[in-house]
């Protein structure tokens, strides 16, 4: 039997690709956000890979399920309900919890994709921001609605509405623990942290979201941010 001698050069090139491959992977276990291979977990920051494995689960509800339940989110999963544009599949209702901020009036039933967007957007982008920001956390999230059976603009013709199957939310104020309210429609403009502080929550959105509107986009969107889980293939809508 012959064996093949490599040179040296070879060898020493060969175990450094080994080496590195082998820090790569140890690597890739401490940042499960940047492995296109680990398991969505909300807790985890967002990273290179988050944005891929969020669009996985949108059109897989029961991956979507696991994911809430790997992160130790509680909620409630909904039958189906209506039919045709109106359908909505995968409901899920978040549960509140004493350590989360709660939606106000209530907590909606939307897709499951928006509740796990919406999760990773407050723990990662809104609580952050706003202890920075404002020096207190968000105790409330005021909302506008998440499921009506319409098309966009409210019209009889066009394309339908996100909301008709409620894989969206319109978000209107945060309420903080400390009692101030920071209000889209009023704050936008603010020169202040308030106005900041708007300003970066729409950009951790986008981080979250598929498609994120907000008073830049249009004058219907002056007093609220749009979020939904569209699926638009490459990249999303952030204005």
């Amino acid at each position: 039997m012959r064996f093949i001698r490599l040179p040296w050069g070879t060898i020493i090139v060969l175990g450094l690709l080994a080496a590195g491959l082998f820090a790569g992977n140890n690597w890739l276990k401490q940042h499960p956000q940047h492995s296109p291979w680990a398991p969505l977990d909300l807790r985890d920051p967002p990273g290179m890979a988050t944005a891929s494995k969020l669009a996985a689960i949108k059109s897989d509800p029961a991956a979507c399920q696991a994911t809430l339940e790997r992160s130790g989110i509680a909620f409630t999963a909904l039958p189906d309900a209506g039919e045709g544009e109106c359908r909505r599949s995968a409901r899920t209702v978040l549960d509140p919890a004493e350590d989360s901020a709660a939606l106000y009036p209530n907590s909606p039933a939307t897709t499951c994709a928006v509740a796990a967007g919406y999760q990773l957007w407050l723990q990662h982008g809104l609580q952050p921001a706003a202890r920075q920001l404002l020096g207190s956390e968000i105790a409330t999230i005021e909302h506008l609605g998440a499921y009506n059976c319409r098309r966009i603009g409210g019209g009889q013709t066009g394309r339908w509405s996100e909301h008709a199957t409620g894989n969206a939310i319109d978000i209107a104020a945060f309420v903080l623990e400390d009692g101030r309210r920071i209000s889209v429609l009023r704050d936008w403009e603010d020169g202040s942290e308030k106005g900041i502080f708007l300003r970066q929550a729409r950009d951790e959105a986008c981080r979250a979201f598929g498609t994120v509107l907000s008073p830049e986009y249009n004058a219907a969107h002056r007093d609220h941010f749009h979020l939904d889980q569209a699926e638009r293939g490459f990249g999303g809508v952030c204005r």
